[in-house]
C-alpha cells in the first residue's frame, strides 16, 4: 500500500483526473428493531403506513417483521446520503406509534427464538421466495442471530473515473473487466485493513444477556442483564454475530471476479447434507428453498461485495458475471447508539477516503496464509481491539495495533489531503485526524464510549438503548419536511398497490416457480 499509493495519486492529479476521486457515489442501507416500549422485540405487522415491504423503494424489512430496513437512493455526497436517511427515520417515527426504533446493533429483549416474528412479504411467488428464504435461515443458523442490525455503506466513483486510469495503467482489456478488476482490488485491500474500520467504529462491545441464553460464552457480566467483553469492539462482527462458525468452511475466492462468481455459484448449486436432513418441502410446508451450502447469493455474510444492481428476476451472481461489478458494500459498519443516525458524515468521508486509498493501493492477490492471518487479526480486533499491547500480523511479523494502525492512517491521509485539496476546505484531513486520536487514545472509541456511558447508566444494556432510542426519536422526528412527508406517504400507497398487482397477476404455482428459481 506504499509507493503503489502514491505514485497513483501523483499520476491522476499530473493527468488532471484528480476531481474524478471527489465525485465518489454512495447510498446507506441502515437496519433497526421496531420494539416495544418495555424493550422487547415488536409482535405487530409492518407498519401500514410503511407501505409494502416486498416492493416500498426506501423501506422493507429484512430478516424479522420487526427488523426495518431504510434504503437511501445513491447521492453524490455523503451529506445528501445521511439527510435522506434522516427523512427516513422521522417519517417512520411518525408510523411506529408507541414502538420505538432500536438504536444499536445488538438486539433488545428477547426471551426466545419463538418471540421473533419472520419477515412476510404477502402471496405472491416473489413474496412467499423471500419468506421461505427466512426460514431457511432460522432452520440453518438459529433466529437470535438474524436480530442483528447494522449499515451497509455502498460505495462507487463515477463512470468517468474508469477510462480515464484504464488509460493511464495502460490497460488494453474491455472496459468492463478493467472496472470489475478495480473494484476487486479494492475488496483484496479491504480485506487486509477493514480490521481498522472496526476498532475506529466498532460500536457493539456489549449485549443483552437474553441473546446468549442457553448458549455458551466467554462474555464477561456487566449486570445481571448486560454481557460484555472488556476490550471488545464489535460482537456483532464475532462468531456471536454474522462472521458465523456455520460458514466458516465456505471457499469465496475474492481476488477476481471469476474466481468469486465460481465459487459463489458453485455454493448455491450443491448440495449440503446437513441442510438435506432439514428437508425442503415438509408437512406441506417449506423449511428452505434448497438443500444447497448457500440457498441464494446473499445468505454468504462477508465485510464487503462486490454488488449490481440487478434486472428483474436476475440473480446477482449473473448480474455480476454478465455486466460486471457496479460498486462496493461494506458491511462491517455497526450502528453507534450515541447517534442519532448510527453514522455521521464524518464516518462516512473518512470511509470514501479509506475506500480509494484500498482501491489505488496494492494490487497483489491474497493467498490462504494471508487469508488466514486477516482472519485472525479481525478476530483479535471484535473480541479485544482495544487490549493493552495488542498485536496484530503483517507481512513483518506481529507488531502493535497503533504502529499498524497509523500506517494505514498514513495512507489515508494522503488520499484526504488531495480530496480536500481538489474540492476545497479541509473535511477529509480532519476525519482522519479525528481516526488517529483513536488510535493514541483507546477510550475514544464508539465502543470504549459506549462501555462508559452503560457504566456510569446504571442501567441495562436494553434499558440504556431504549432510553438512547427514546432521546434520538425526539431529536429526530421534528426534522421531517412537508414535501418528503407527502412523496414517502405516496412511495408507501404505491407500494401496496404494486403488491396488490403482483398478487392479482396470474402466476405458475409456487413449486414450478421455486423450482425454476432454483435451476437458474
Amino acid at each position: 500500500m506504499l509507493a503503489t499509493l502514491e505514485h497513483q495519486l501523483e499520476r491522476l492529479a499530473h493527468a488532471g483526473h484528480a476531481a474524478l476521486l471527489t465525485q465518489t457515489r454512495q447510498g446507506i442501507e441502515k437496519e433497526g428493531l421496531r420494539v416495544m416500549p418495555d424493550a422487547h422485540i415488536a409482535q405487530t405487522p409492518h407498519p401500514r403506513g410503511l407501505g409494502s415491504a416486498l416492493t416500498h423503494e426506501f423501506i422493507t424489512t429484512d430478516y424479522s417483521e420487526a427488523l426495518l430496513e431504510f434504503i437511501t437512493p445513491v447521492h453524490d455526497t455523503p451529506a445528501e446520503a445521511l439527510a435522506f436517511l434522516t427523512q427516513l427515520h422521522a417519517f417512520t417515527y411518525g408510523q411506529l406509534g408507541e414502538e420505538q426504533l432500536w438504536c444499536a446493533s445488538m438486539p433488545c429483549e428477547i426471551p426466545s427464538e419463538d418471540a421473533i416474528p419472520i419477515a412476510e412479504y404477502g402471496s405472491s411467488n416473489v413474496g412467499r421466495l423471500k419468506h421461505v428464504y427466512r426460514q431457511g435461515l432460522k432452520y440453518r443458523y438459529g433466529k437470535m442471530m438474524q436480530t442483528i442490525a447494522g449499515i451497509h455503506y455502498n460505495f462507487s466513483l463515477p463512470e468517468a473515473f474508469w477510462p480515464a486510469w484504464q488509460q493511464l495503467e495502460g490497460n488494453s482489456e474491455s472496459l468492463q473487466a478493467f472496472r470489475s478488476a478495480g473494484y476487486f482490488r479494492l475488496i483484496r485491500n479491504f480485506r487486509r485493513y477493514g480490521w481498522l474500520l472496526l476498532y475506529l467504529f466498532g460500536a457493539s462491545p456489549a449485549l443483552s444477556a437474553s441473546f446468549m441464553a442457553g448458549r455458551s460464552h466467554n462474555l464477561e457480566q456487566l449486570d445481571p442483564d448486560t454481557l460484555f467483553l472488556p476490550y471488545a469492539t464489535s460482537l456483532r462482527m464475532s462468531d456471536l454475530g454474522y462472521s458465523n462458525k456455520a460458514q466458516a468452511d465456505l471457499q469465496i475466492c475474492f481476488n477476481h471476479l471469476d474466481s468469486y462468481a465460481d465459487s459463489l455459484h458453485r455454493a448455491i448449486h450443491t448440495s449440503h447434507p446437513a441442510y438435506e436432513q432439514i428437508g425442503v418441502l415438509v408437512d406441506e410446508h417449506y423449511r428452505q428453498l434448497n438443500t444447497n451450502v448457500l440457498q441464494i447469493e446473499n445468505e454468504y455474510y462477508s465485510d464487503v461485495r462486490p454488488k449490481r444492481v440487478t434486472e428483474s428476476g436476475e440473480k446477482p451472481v449473473h448480474a455480476l458475471m454478465h455486466r460486471g461489478v457496479e460498486y462496493v458494500e461494506v458491511r462491517n459498519t455497526d450502528i453507534n447508539p450515541l447517534l442519532p443516525l448510527g453514522i455521521d458524515t464524518e464516518q462516512a468521508q473518512f470511509l470514501n477516503a479509506f475506500l480509494i486509498t484500498c482501491l489505488l493501493g496494492q494490487a497483489d492477490d491474497l493467498d490462504e496464509r494471508e487469508c488466514a492471518l486477516v482472519a485472525e487479526n479481525h478476530a483479535r480486533i471484535v473480541n479485544r481491539g482495544r487490549e493493552p499491547g495488542l498485536l496484530l500480523h503483517s507481512r513483518r511479523g506481529e507488531l502493535p495495533r497503533e504502529q499498524l494502525a497509523n500506517e494505514i492512517l498514513d495512507k489515508v491521509a494522503q488520499t484526504a489531503a488531495l480530496l480536500d485539496d481538489v474540492a476545497g476546505g479541509d473535511a477529509h484531513r480532519r476525519a482522519v485526524a479525528a481516526q488517529r486520536d483513536k488510535v493514541a487514545a483507546p477510550e475514544l472509541t464508539p465502543s470504549a464510549q459506549v462501555l462508559e456511558a452503560l457504566r456510569s447508566s446504571g442501567l441495562s444494556h436494553s434499558e440504556w438503548v431504549l432510553e438512547m432510542s427514546r432521546q434520538h426519536r425526539s431529536s429526530t422526528e421534528p426534522l421531517l419536511a412537508s414535501e418528503t412527508a407527502s412523496r414517502l406517504q405516496q412511495a408507501a400507497q404505491d407500494s401496496l398497490g404494486q403488491q396488490a398487482e403482483l398478487e392479482a397477476a396470474p402466476a405458475p404455482a409456487f413449486a414450478d416457480f421455486l423450482a425454476d428459481y432454483v435451476a437458474g
